[in-house]
């Protein structure tokens, strides 16, 4: 029970304005406008139209807010979505170790988390195979995205316009940045798979691969990436259904054999697990 005579806390009124503010910033007229000025704003929120903007500067300052210098309307800042992604990554490795962890131990196969680093890929989480003969973890190790099954997938909703001005930038990735783990020692770049295993050489073959993720629900991997290993990728969405994460599975070949496509669907089906655990909820037509 909350006692009556207790101090109140120190500009706890302040920070729910605050936080009125950032949540109107986030609806979806100021969405759908490209933000919205300070007399709209103070509108809403019934307050001085002196205050509101007094309110809107302290939060630019602090980068929680970006105002435009034509329209003078204000919409979220950059921090704050620094922030939340940084949430977001927080609870993507926490809530990924129990399906990891089960993911790899009824596939019998390395598993790992991975997520997006401008043109690559950097694991942040790793369970691996029981078996003695194995792929190894990737924790900390960035590869090139255009090259991996789970870079594809971390791709595969973006709009057309995004991909090509970020395969402008990035199709011609080939470095392993970071540690290189131990089975791929020597190498500068990935050594570059026979011309029949290459899926994706451009452009156009990214855009085709991208929409058979689309349509599959996960991407394969068959020998690409490394001779010998194959593997399968499989997208997790966080609450706005943002694809933020890839759960992917990489075996020996000579293990797998006609499998793959069995352990795709494995991992599809437990990559919509941790989407659910990470607050997505797939909305479908007619539902309730």
């Amino acid at each position: 029970m909350t006692d009556p005579t207790a101090t109140p806390r120190r500009n706890s009124s302040g920070l729910a304005r605050d936080v009125e503010i950032l949540e109107i910033l986030g609806s979806a007229e100021a969405v759908a406008a490209g933000g919205l000025g300070v007399s709209r704003v103070a509108q809403i929120t019934g307050r001085d139209k002196a205050v509101v903007s007094r309110t809107l500067a302290t939060l630019g300052d602090a980068g929680l807010v970006d105002r435009d210098d034509n329209t003078l309307a204000y919409r979220l800042g950059a921090r704050l979505y620094a922030l939340a992604a940084l949430t977001v990554e927080s609870t993507l490795t926490r809530e990924s170790q129990p399906i990891l962890r089960r993911v790899a131990q009824r596939a019998r196969e390395t598993t790992h988390l991975c997520v997006l680093r401008g043109g690559n890929v950097l694991t942040i989480a790793s369970e691996l195979s029981p078996h003695e003969f194995r792929t190894t973890g990737w924790e900390g190790i960035t590869t090139a995205a255009w090259r991996t099954p789970s870079g594809r997938v971390l791709l595969s909703d973006w709009d057309d316009d995004s991909l090509t001005r970020w395969y402008a930038e990035h199709g011609q990735d080939q470095a392993i940045v970071g540690p290189v783990p131990p089975h791929a020692a020597g190498f500068s770049v990935l050594p570059s798979p026979p011309a029949d295993r290459q899926v994706v050489s451009d452009l156009d073959s990214l855009r085709a691969e991208l929409a058979r993720i689309r349509a599959n629900g996960y991407a394969l991997l068959d020998e690409e990436l490394e001779l010998g290993v194959v593997g399968a990728s499989a997208p997790v969405r966080d609450f706005t259904g943002r694809i933020v994460a890839a759960l992917n599975v990489s075996a020996p070949k000579t293990r797998i054999g006609d499998r793959l496509d069995a352990l795709a669907r494995f991992v599809a089906s437990s990559a919509k697990d941790l989407s659910r655990a990470v607050g997505f909820e797939a909305i479908t037509s007619g539902s309730r």
